[in-house]
């Protein structure tokens, strides 16, 4: 459904009827898409109105553009119910822009006030234990709420008119971090009551959804919609069905939202960009979707706490506790450049140093800040945006380093940013990120389902693409992220992770393409209603790949299914599937099951393959898609944008360039120094 629909449902009852429409979102280039600029997140109201001034000033000459404020100010811009205190922010948005500084304003959408929380206590997301989650920290709202959804509307209404066309503002940032501290989806009345509408939209009659949800099971048949509850809390697994609407309900709910408040911003503020920032490895809604009502997506880059917090393997953990895993962040840059159309994204906050919320928050390598920010630049980013100017001296993130020290001093971050600062100076303009020769099909339905079902403990779809996407990286592939459906022209290798529930319109782009397509276990495994294909897996990809998934296993940590082939050899963790197929194997089990078939230009893998495997894997589908790999050190990462690649160190030790002989760097040299980054000139 599109946004009108979502409205229409009676997500949000009573306030369609306020919304303006949005216009058609063109997808040409936004103001604050094009070159290379920095950018800051800035808290003036955490500080002395006599440093405002002289950071201001410091923020231009280190080369900032871009200053981030605000999206946490709701008590500060409206102390009680309908009385607003301007001044305060007026004056900072004077400051900024006599230095020369462009303002991204942040809606204050995250952090209700207390005085409306107390007015309106419903607005409080509940738990999936049924516990409200109070005020004291930030997200504390359901968007469920229709009251939230007015609240909302009137904040960001009466700040888009004090400040839309100040001449100091660039753009807008929604929210901020929506869905974060897992948020997306709550478990109250209101919460329910929304439900109920979007299911009455759906399904038209309960008989519909008795059908799809499987009630006959376990004696679960409602006779009207007013019978449906919430899919937690019951003695033992609810329908995975209902379980899977729930999600679809609250990503489609949380867009609206985006939406609604976009709409508004539009409406007051002509010429200005809008934007939201995402988080890493955060799939609990879709971005793609999100992604179609702003001009472009942000997010926000903290490698080594996304590391820390993503990835399980113990020694790679030790060996990139300090600079954050070489893909970690390079998935997050091409998913939301795939989110925003293909086009420049932000990072709307890049980590300067230590952060506060991990596990264990280590000090990134020197080199590593700069690092990461080019590293975003390689990716097709037009602003890389610092968290934050300067660390604070008090609160919930008082550990969370700055570009400058609590003292006014600038840390080893801030040293250098500004470092990248003056090579953007000699560098010049950076040319666009092209389009990659390899599409990865990103599926947020697929990880929503492995979350319902997963079958396994340790099964996560989104690990499961990072494998895939981390193994294409090893090779010196450039990689497009696309949804389920969109056109596949021009691509001479498509991969699909997992692609679980495929629809008509993603079964019809694979089978116009022409490129190699390499599938991952567990693909086509359900229908949309979580059901099993009457006719098996793969289900309506059955014309591509002929065969049927038989048997499927999950395996404990530590097991492994060894794998042999012509060029490939490794292992299947996790998962392992039984195929019933006359196509030939490319490799086998153990036990003489196949383990890998292809028909024609279609590879299918029967379970998730292990780094070895998939190293082979990826090597071999290359081949028949006629792209030639580039032969890298482990620990060094390539991307092409324009006219330059880059190539990223992440390694302690030096390693050349794979670069043509006489090639002319303008960054770096052609031995790679520990913790850096090279680029040169390409044809």
């Amino acid at each position: 459904m599109d946004r009108r629909e979502v409205v229409q449902t009676g997500l949000v009852a009573g306030l369609a009827a306020c919304l303006p429409s949005s216009p058609s979102l063109a997808r040409a280039e936004a103001p604050g898409q094009s070159g290379a600029s920095l950018g800051v997140c800035y808290y003036p109201e955490q500080w002395p109105r006599s440093y405002w001034a002289d950071d201001a000033a410091e923020m231009a000459r280190r080369g900032i553009t871009f200053v981030r404020i605000g999206e946490f100010d709701w008590s500060l811009i409206e102390p009680e119910a309908g009385r607003f205190d301007w001044q305060w922010l007026d004056e900072a948005m004077t400051t900024l822009g006599r230095a020369g500084l462009k303002v991204v304003m942040g809606t204050p959408t995250a952090t209700p006030p207390k005085w409306l929380v107390d007015r309106f206590p419903d607005i409080l997301p509940v738990a999936e234990d049924g516990a409200v989650r109070n005020f004291g920290s930030r997200r504390h709202c359901t968007l469920s709420s229709e009251r939230y959804w007015a609240e909302s509307r009137r904040i960001v209404s009466a700040i888009v008119e004090r400040y839309g066309r100040h001449p100091a503002l660039a753009g807008w940032q929604i929210d901020n971090e929506l869905g974060c501290h897992d948020t997306v989806m709550s478990w109250g009345p209101v919460d329910l009551a929304a439900w109920k509408r979007w299911l009455v939209k759906k399904y038209k009659t309960i008989a519909a959804l008795n059908e799809a949800w499987g009630t006959s099971f376990w004696s679960m048949q409602l006779t009207t919609f007013d019978e449906v509850i919430l899919p937690v809390r019951a003695v033992t697994e609810t329908a995975p069905a209902a379980r899977m609407d729930y999600r679809r309900f609250s990503s489609e709910q949380l867009v609206a939202y985006a939406a609604m408040q976009g709409a508004l911003i539009r409406a007051g503020s002509p010429g200005r960009f809008v934007t939201t920032n995402a988080m890493a490895f955060f799939p609990d809604f879709d971005h793609f979707a999100l992604g179609r009502e702003v001009d472009f997506m942000s997010w926000d880059s903290y490698p080594l706490g996304h590391t820390a917090e993503y990835l399980s393997e113990e020694s790679e953990l030790r060996r990139y506790a300090r600079t954050g895993h070489p893909d970690v962040p390079a998935f997050n840059h091409d998913l939301m450049r795939g989110a925003s159309g293909g086009r420049a994204f932000w990072i709307m906050e890049q980590q300067p140093g230590p952060v506060n919320w991990s596990p264990w928050n280590g000090v990134p390598e020197p080199g590593m800040v700069r690092t990461w920010i080019w590293e975003a630049f390689a990716h097709g980013a037009a602003t890389v945006s610092m968290f934050r100017w300067r660390q604070a001296r008090f609160a919930q993130e008082e550990m969370h380093a700055g570009l400058n020290r609590p003292d006014r001093k600038i840390s080893p971050g801030g040293i250098e940013a500004e470092q990248v600062h003056r090579e953007l100076v000699r560098l010049g303009p950076l040319r666009p990120a092209g389009r990659a020769p390899v599409a990865l099909i990103f599926d947020y339905e697929s990880v929503w389902y492995a979350k319902v079902q997963p079958q396994g403990a340790d099964f996560n779809a989104t690990l499961l693409a990072f494998a895939f996407y981390s193994a294409l990286r090893r090779h010196g592939f450039d990689i497009d992220f696309v949804p389920p459906g969109a056109s596949l022209e021009g691509y001479r290798l498509v991969v699909a992770p997992m692609l679980a529930m495929p629809r008509p319109d993603a079964v019809a782009a694979l089978a116009a393409s022409k490129a190699v397509t390499l599938f991952g276990p567990r693909t086509g495994s359900k229908t949309p209603d979580v059901h099993i294909p009457d006719d098996l897996p793969p289900g309506p990809l059955q014309g591509l790949l002929p065969m049927k998934v038989t048997q499927v296993g999950s395996m404990r940590p530590g097991l492994t299914e060894k794998v042999e082939g012509d060029g490939l050899a490794g292992h299947i963790v996790h998962w392992r599937e039984w195929l019933e197929t006359d196509l030939p194997a490319l490799a086998t089990f153990a036990d003489g099951e196949k383990a890998v078939v292809a028909a024609g230009r279609h590879i299918y893998v029967a379970g998730w393959p292990d780094a070895g495997l998939l190293d082979g894997l990826v090597a071999h589908a290359a081949r028949m898609a006629g792209l030639a790999p580039i032969a890298l050190p482990a620990d060094v990462r390539v991307r092409r944008r324009g006219d330059l690649m880059f190539a990223s160190n992440y390694g302690a030790t030096a390693q050349p360039a794979p670069a043509q002989a006489g090639a002319r760097f303008v960054l770096g040299e052609a031995t790679i120094a520990p913790h850096s980054v090279s680029a040169w000139r390409i044809s």
